[in-house]
């Protein structure tokens, strides 16, 4: 009976101890990424946009009601996003692990090291302040029929590997206040995420991107420099 109990003890343990943790990092990163100035406090009604899903062209013909086959993105481990662009948003930031633990830098995106990364087969989560130069366009547009305008846009995100991912954004996610659904996340994705109003402030506004292709990038494009600031 004691055996037994040991055993259960030494298998349960390390997993509680596993989703503690992703707990902890969660409620840490929904405290980041203030703007530059405090709007009116949002509702605390979470509010979602989708976009219809779309179909991807094909080079070939396939047969009718067939769907399109979606190619599956390697994965080597060592792999690590480098930068993010959003074109018709002007947003192009070198990623970086965040520097400080207890607070994001400015002047960059920053990924959320208990997730994946791009080609992992998952959620990879981005986040940045909600300032000039970095995901203040995210907010802004957001503001405007809960960023329905986002839907469609092209993400790129580049990785260590000299490789480039594209996506499409599918949803914008005002107020939000936990990150169930990218932890959950069993396909392909990146999420991008911002604040809504001061320092301290939980609601977060995420725009999730569902996976279109990956490819070989220019060396010099996958590596841009990154030059973190400390947030004044």
């Amino acid at each position: 009976m004691d055996s037994l109990a040991l055993r259960l003890r030494a298998r349960l343990l390390p997993a509680l101890l596993t989703a503690f943790g992703v707990a902890l990092l969660t409620a840490g990163l929904l405290s980041y990424t203030t703007p530059v100035e405090a709007g009116p406090q949002p509702s605390e009604v979470p509010t979602v946009v989708t976009a219809p899903p779309t179909i991807a062209p094909s080079l070939t013909p396939r047969p009718s009601g067939a769907p399109t086959p979606v190619p599956t993105p390697t994965f080597p481990a060592d792999r690590l996003a480098t930068r993010i662009v959003v074109a018709a948003l002007g947003i192009d930031l070198a990623v970086i692990k965040q520097p400080d633990p207890s607070y994001p830098a400015c002047d960059v995106a920053m990924y959320f090291e208990a997730l994946g990364q791009p080609g992992s087969g998952g959620a990879t989560y981005l986040y940045a302040h909600a300032r000039t130069g970095m995901f203040l366009p995210i907010l802004e547009a957001s503001k405007v029929n809960d960023g329905a305008r986002m839907l469609g846009m092209l993400v790129e995100v580049y990785t260590s590997d000299d490789q480039l991912f594209l996506y499409e954004i599918t949803e914008v996610r005002r107020h939000q206040l936990d990150l169930d659904d990218a932890i959950a996340a069993t396909s392909e994705q990146v999420w991008l995420q911002t604040s809504e109003g001061p320092k301290g402030t939980r609601p977060k506004t995420q725009v999730v991107a569902r996976f279109l292709s990956s490819g070989a990038a220019d060396h010099d494009a996958a590596h841009p420099v990154a030059r973190p600031t400390v947030c004044g």
